[in-house]
């Protein structure tokens, strides 16, 4: 089959790229730029623990030293400390996000796509025309050279501005400037070294652009990323006024004084939230930025398009691969189903919380959404810089058109069926110890047997024993390949647990022992079911078609 045509080259578009190679797929990747990066300081990302290991993992790389992995997380109101959370390591409850320039990160992704086969990067080449048939796809970059290239799917990962979304005719509604941020970047000591923090209500503050809210969050090298949030139709802000600010916001935070600092960067984020009505037009997709924007009260829209490109690389890759004989079509349907509601459910979590939190028009009666006053308030907004709650946990997909029926074996674990399963370690077929999350990706269910005991004992002394013969036989006998992993322990998993895990890391079920036909049944489920024999993908209902679009002007 012919490639994927991913359409921007930017974290989600890389990554994307990437997920797919892990899959086996080839890609073209269009980049309408020449290839690199403006280094801006005062740019950058908030990972949690898993996108973050989703990036590290298909970058070959650690971030260690390039970004930096919180210590904890402060928050005050005034002079007043509301709370002080310590991280641990990763794969606890409460693990430490990953703060990063958002030049580095995609520095590293494009080293990592330098480096695959599968992978071709074309770039300043920017799309102007998508035209689809019966067996694929066909779109037209201009650029020193116009150029024709075959697909059988493109994955539009070009942003805000999408040239896709516009050629594909998606209707993009939303809020415009939710939110205002004055951002500077420098290199300074702080009373809290690898510590984030909220301060709300500064006791310094006066009249101006410095806002009831700020946030300081530490980088790596000594270097701090600061947020003034701006208040509304707020006048520009001028460099002598950031400086005023920076110095103002130093001295309180340091006894009074001003500590020695060195300006590296700075900018304006505004925050704008805007969903589009359809993320699927038959063989074309939205991801990232071009599908959902957000990140009003410190949730992180990057982190949801990471998201999206893990949802939709194996769903491409099984897809691909089945060439002549397509997967169902309510696999790729899916996509849309799982990805759209959830951050649609979070745009809404923070449409409803904004004006409690910050006052205005109607803050009055949604006082019962963010009860308590200043306390509750400022858990709110920690658990969407923390990516914790509604506004800022994973995705659960509860209610996929993937999800099983439940069942009377189905027993309950410490994840929910739908939601990301924890990183545990567990035993390979090598026999070796692995890390959950490092098996993840391949095109290959997961099935995993919690099997207390096991980890002291080589693989060839219980692989015979036991549950583990007719596990194995009930393993190979799934409708897709499927890898049999063996942990000791999983959080709130009773012995001879059998979970089910799709290639993106969700829990499919969990089973009370070996049922052979309940697993096999949880698995056609999570691939989209079966399909009449010849029946194509874009038949089902809603997907639509792309045909032939063609851009009018530059975007």
């Amino acid at each position: 089959m012919d490639p994927v045509i991913v359409v921007g080259a930017g974290p989600v578009g890389l990554t994307l790229s990437l997920a797919l190679a892990r899959h086996g797929v080839p890609s073209v990747v269009l980049d309408e730029g020449p290839g690199k990066d403006e280094q801006r300081l005062a740019r950058t990302v908030v990972l949690r623990e898993d996108t973050a290991a989703l990036t590290e993992r298909l970058a070959h790389t650690s971030f260690d030293g390039v970004g930096a992995r919180w210590a904890g997380w402060r928050s005050m109101r005034r002079r007043q400390e509301m709370r002080t959370l310590t991280f641990g390591e990763p794969g606890e409850s409460l693990s430490a996000p990953l703060h990063i320039p958002q030049h580095a990160l995609t520095g590293a992704l494009r080293e990592a796509v330098a480096q695959e086969r599968l992978i071709k990067v074309a770039v300043d080449s920017r799309l102007d025309a998508i035209e689809e048939d019966g067996a694929g796809l066909t779109a037209h970059t201009r650029g020193p050279k116009g150029t024709w290239w075959r697909g059988s799917y493109l994955v539009g990962c070009d942003g805000p501005r999408s040239t896709v979304r516009k050629l594909l005719d998606i209707r993009f509604p939303g809020r415009t400037a939710v939110e205002r941020h004055a951002v500077a970047a420098l290199r300074t000591e702080l009373p809290w070294p690898g510590q984030a923090l909220l301060h709300r209500s500064p006791p310094w503050r006066t009249s101006g652009p410095a806002g009831p809210e700020i946030v300081g969050r530490p980088l790596a090298d000594g270097v701090w990323r600061l947020d003034w949030l701006l208040p509304p139709r707020s006048d520009l802000v001028t460099p002598d006024v950031l400086v005023t600010r920076i110095r103002e916001t130093l001295a309180g935070w340091c006894e009074g004084s001003t500590p020695p600092y060195e300006l590296l960067d700075t900018g304006v984020h505004t925050v704008h939230h805007r969903l589009a009505r359809r993320w699927r037009v038959g063989r074309a997709f939205l991801a990232g930025d071009a599908a959902h924007l957000l990140g009003a009260l410190g949730t992180q829209g990057l982190d949801e398009g990471l998201r999206d490109a893990d949802n939709l690389a194996w769903k491409l890759a099984l897809t691909w691969h089945e060439g002549p004989h397509p997967a169902p079509a309510a696999l790729l349907d899916s996509y849309q189903a799982e990805r759209r509601a959830v951050v649609a459910a979070r745009l809404r979590a923070a449409d409803q919380a904004l004006p409690a939190l910050r006052g205005g028009k109607g803050a009055k009666g949604l006082r019962a959404y963010v009860p308590g006053g200043a306390r509750n308030h400022d858990a709110l907004l920690t658990e969407g810089h923390l990516g914790l709650g509604p506004l800022g946990a994973p995705g659960t997909y509860t209610d996929s058109p993937l999800a099983p029926p439940p069942t009377e074996s189905q027993v309950e674990v410490g994840t929910v069926p739908g939601a990301p399963v924890d990183d545990v370690r567990v035993t390979a077929p090598d026999g070796s110890f692995v890390r959950l999350r490092d098996r993840l990706g391949m095109s290959r269910l997961l099935v995993v047997l919690v099997a207390p005991g096991t980890g002291v004992w080589e693989r060839k002394h219980w692989m015979s024993a036991g549950l583990m013969p007719r596990l194995s036989e009930a393993v190979d006998a799934l409708p897709h390949e499927a890898e049999l992993l063996v942990a000791e322990s999983y959080p709130a998993a009773p012995a001879h647990a059998v979970l089910l895990i799709r290639p993106d890391g969700h829990l499919v079920t969990a089973l009370s022992g070996v049922r052979p036909a309940e697993l096999y049944e949880a698995a056609r489920a999570a691939l989209g079911g079966s399909a009449p024999d010849g029946e194509p993908m874009e038949t089902a209902a809603g997907t639509g078609t792309a045909k032939t679009a063609k851009a009018g002007g530059p975007a």
